[in-house]
């Protein structure tokens, strides 16, 4: 396989970079770089060239046509008539000779890529170009999102054009590839929802340097403080309004506590002084040193010009010395940099808008915090500072967690899938299996692999289907975490929505579904209702246009139930798991969309064959015409035993296997 990524803004070029040098030499320098060199070191890729746009000044290599990265990697520029930098806003003039600097390129190479992978909305254009001409599918990473940005750019003129080019990358993409859970679940969503059935979430890794010790931080530190032996509150952010580094600032001011325990570093990109770069680069600079200045902060505070790679990787050993690691963003889409942090032992304290909300659940350790509080940002640094075992055990899960290997290995298989035909309908369909994901078929890796050669051997008129709690871009994620087989049919968000196949490995929602929910749901009218209970709301990507979720009881929940009765609201309220409330449409449910699946068919619910372990899949397990129940499944579900439903002796996937050859559809060896 050849792939080709296109990224056209900020410096790019081969290690070590110089982050910050411009307001668009980020995070997404980092990435492109990380997933080329980790996809060249596949077998099954032949070559991975990075595309990006020459120019002068800066550094001579920025207009070099080729530059070698690694072992089948490199980087190829494309020049046009302007050779000046541009930054992210200027380049929308030059995009049209860009694209035909581009086609001329790709019609020069012997062998084209098979895919080609654009990051922003700019190079998605270049991509849409090159498609039309060679035929190349195109895949998108939107790293950063207009409408995510600020709540009002909608409205905003200056904003329109770029939004509107966002939309057409959205939809125009074969498939979206984002990092976190808030960017393909709720980032996403206001750019059209036929996009989150071609969105996967696969975490990246990041390229964190050995260890040498913390003498370059002592070094780069020691002009600043005047007791630098106190650990360090860590920010790396590049100097623009929305990174928020003036409410850091203003955090530490507020917190006698933690200036008396630590000092402050801030990491505020490259500067030869503060008018030398943009004016928000300016604006921002000089609000921080206003900010130290007006309360007295010199001495404790430390904003050096200049940093390198080095530099960087002795503060994240000088900060994982007691200290912590801080975004406070006032919305990041991802945040590498906690990653960054976490491998390298620090605690984490971000921002509760974005990509660190999935960052945070993943490492099991961390604070999120609303980062306009500052008494809150302190007493989350003040708290991460005095865990230091939770930073021991969250470095374990972020290097396992976030690793390009695995990155590379999920976004080839993304890739090869591009070409895909649509499913031919099944000849016959006579049977339907219905699991649901966590604790059924996950929980167990060996009876996970045992599914999986059971699933390669199945009777081919038995159709099969997940119904989860989840939706469907995790649904995916999850599948594949456990290597487990691509189903035929999707049933998701417990059962309000349910997705199939199209060509080239899109998910479809199924309108005719949605329509019959539409039908007798008032989402307004049930969400005040719920908020008069000043209820626990699951996260924000879990609020979905046919589902309300929340924490609680299965006693709340039941209290939620007479409520909605009382206000004459038709609802289905579920509690599973012990701790997790959903709200649905009363024609929804696992259940109900089985059933509506099945007479899509010609089949009705006798013909379904149902497993799953918790509350949510209850009235699916009740109504099939059979069932089968793992041994780990919750008590929950004790009232549905001895109702001909199978409870297996086996846990997980096994119990399903074992369930299956109960009823003749396995061999008994399969969960043996």
């Amino acid at each position: 396989m050849h792939i080709l990524h296109l990224a056209l803004g900020g410096c790019l070029k081969a290690a070590p970079v110089r982050y910050g040098v411009t307001e668009d030499t980020g995070g997404h320098i980092a990435y492109v770089l990380g997933a080329a060199m980790a996809q060249a070191a596949l077998p099954q890729v032949a070559s991975v060239d990075i595309v990006t746009r020459a120019f002068d000044g800066m550094d001579p290599i920025h207009a070099q046509a080729v530059e070698e990265v690694a072992p089948g990697c490199r980087i190829l520029r494309l020049s046009t008539a302007n050779r000046a930098y541009l930054a992210k806003e200027a380049l929308e003039a030059e995009l049209p000779a860009l694209a035909e600097a581009f086609c001329a390129m790709l019609a020069g190479m012997t062998r084209k890529p098979d895919v080609i992978h654009a990051h922003f909305a700019d190079a998605a254009r270049l991509a849409r170009t090159a498609q039309k001409r060679f035929g190349i599918p195109w895949i998108y990473t939107p790293h950063s999102l207009a409408l995510q940005k600020d709540p009002a750019a909608a409205r905003r003129p200056d904003l329109r054009d770029r939004i509107a080019a966002e939309r057409s990358a959205v939809e125009g993409a074969a498939a979206i590839i984002v990092s976190s859970r808030d960017e393909a679940e709720r980032q996403l969503r206001p750019y059209g929802k036929a996009a989150e059935g071609r969105s996967h979430c696969v975490s990246p890794g990041v390229t964190l340097l050995p260890d040498a010790g913390t003498a370059a931080a002592d070094a780069l530190l020691a002009p600043f403080l005047r007791r630098p032996d106190r650990p360090i509150v860590l920010a790396v952010a590049r100097p623009v309004a929305k990174k928020n580094l003036a409410g850091l600032v203003d955090a530490y001011a507020a917190s006698p506590e933690l200036q008396d325990r630590a000092n402050l570093v801030i990491l505020a990109g490259l500067r030869d002084g503060i008018d030398g770069g943009p004016a928000e680069q300016a604006q921002v600079l000089r609000g921080l040193f206003d900010r130290i200045d007006r309360h007295g902060l010199w001495g404790r505070v430390a904003l050096p010009p200049r940093h390198d790679a080095g530099q960087l990787r002795a503060l994240y050993a000088r900060a994982a010395q007691g200290g912590v690691f801080v975004n406070p963003a006032l919305h990041e889409p991802f945040g590498l940099t906690l990653v960054e942090a976490a491998q390298a032992g620090v605690p984490v304290v971000a921002t509760r808008n974005g990509g660190p909300v999935d960052i945070v659940a993943q490492l099991g350790h961390g604070a999120l915090v609303d980062p306009g509080d500052a008494a809150q940002v302190a007493a989350a640094c003040l708290r991460m500072m005095d865990d230091p075992q939770g930073a021991i055990r969250a470095q374990a899960r972020a290097l396992e967690a976030f690793d390009w290997r695995d990155w590379a290995r999920r976004s080839v298989a993304i890739c090869g899938n591009l070409q895909r035909a649509a499913p031919l309908p099944r000849r016959a369909v006579r049977r339907i299996l219905a699991s649901d994901i966590d604790g059924t078929l996950t929980g167990c890796p060996v009876a996970a692999a045992r599914f999986v050669d059971w699933h390669a051997q199945r009777d081919d008129g038995l159709l099969f289907a997940v119904a989860t709690g989840r939706s469907v871009s995790q649904a995916r994620r999850v599948l594949a975490d456990w290597a487990l087989p691509r189903p035929d049919l999707f049933i998701t968000s417990v059962g309000s929505e349910i997705w199939r196949w199209g060509a080239g490995d899109r998910l479809h929602p199924c309108a005719d579904y949605a329509a019959l929910l539409d039908a007798d749901w008032d989402r307004d009218a049930v969400q005040a209702v719920l908020q008069a209970r000043t209820p626990v709301w699951q996260a924000g990507y879990e609020q979905r246009r046919w589902k309300l979720s929340l924490l609680g009881t299965a006693a709340q929940a039941a209290g939620i139930e007479r409520d909605l009765a009382r206000a004459g609201l038709a609802a289905r309220v579920i509690a599973s798991h012990g701790e997790f409330i959903d709200v649905l449409p009363q024609a929804a449910g696992k259940a109900a969309a089985l059933r509506f699946e099945a007479t899509r068919r010609g089949l009705d619910l006798r013909h379904c064959i149902a497993a799953g372990d918790s509350g949510n899949d209850a009235d699916m397990l009740a109504a099939s015409g059979a069932s089968i129940l793992p041994s780990n499944a919750y008590a929950e579900l004790a009232h549905l035993r001895g109702r001909g439903i199978y409870q297996s002796r086996y846990h997980h996937a096994a119990g399903v296997i074992d369930g299956l050859a109960q009823l003749g559809l396995a061999r008994q060896a399969q969960h043996a």
